[in-house]
């Protein structure tokens, strides 16, 4: 199979994952392991975390929210604290494979779930080009963010907008993400999808993939 496109989320592929933060921010408040992620499944679709991904309410509202669904959940956890560890760091390896994919002739395209406000992986896009992010996501064709879409992962409409931009069929394209949920719906479409969980796995993965390297 021959692929003309590498789509890419990005945090938790082009940047570590966040549930590594999480997990240090359960830690320190004695929380239980994953609880974030547990707060997260309840109402998949119409919790604080979606709401907020798909800008339909702001930051004060998702801080409440959240910090409320916490509770419901038997432990206090306010949402301000959850976007405050939110942005991951950059993995320079996926990086720099960005740059060999696009001088092999790759298209790169990118898309994110993310936040409308603060700033990292998981939030909203900065203006400045100077920015270490924006300098990455100037590497993609074209970037598609959840918040400002109005549309998220794993809903089916946002690999197609992705398709519709490139101008390319599902079959043309790979996908990585470091969510299961969210291969699954790019590979019904028919991407071929990489479950992320780790860069170095994720880069043999899709070097086998495209065949002989990149």
């Amino acid at each position: 199979m021959t692929y003309s496109a590498v789509i890419f989320d990005f945090g938790g592929v082009i940047t570590s994952s966040p549930f590594e933060a999480f997990n240090r921010l359960e830690a320190a408040r004695g929380l239980p392991q994953n609880f974030v992620r547990q707060v997260n499944t309840v109402n998949g679709d119409t919790n604080a975390w979606a709401l907020f991904e798909r800008a339909e309410i702001g930051a004060a509202e998702f801080d409440r929210r959240f910090a409320a669904e916490a509770r419901a959940l038997g432990h206090e956890l306010d949402g301000a604290s959850v976007l405050a560890v939110l942005a991951g760091a950059v993995r320079p390896a996926m990086v720099a494979a960005l740059d060999r994919l696009k001088a092999k002739g790759y298209r790169l395209g990118c898309i994110t779930n993310n936040v409308p406000s603060g700033h990292g992986a998981g939030m909203a896009r900065s203006s400045d080009g100077r920015d270490e992010l924006e300098q990455i996501f100037a590497r993609f064709e074209h970037v598609i963010e959840s918040s400002k879409a109005g549309v998220r992962k794993p809903d089916p409409r946002i690999y197609l907008m992705m398709c519709e931009a490139l101008g390319l069929m599902a079959e043309d394209c790979v996908y990585l993400d470091d969510l299961g949920i969210n291969c699954k719906p790019a590979a019904a479409l028919g991407m071929r999808a990489i479950k992320v969980t780790s860069g170095e796995q994720a880069l043999a993965e899709l070097a086998a993939v495209l065949g002989g390297g990149f």
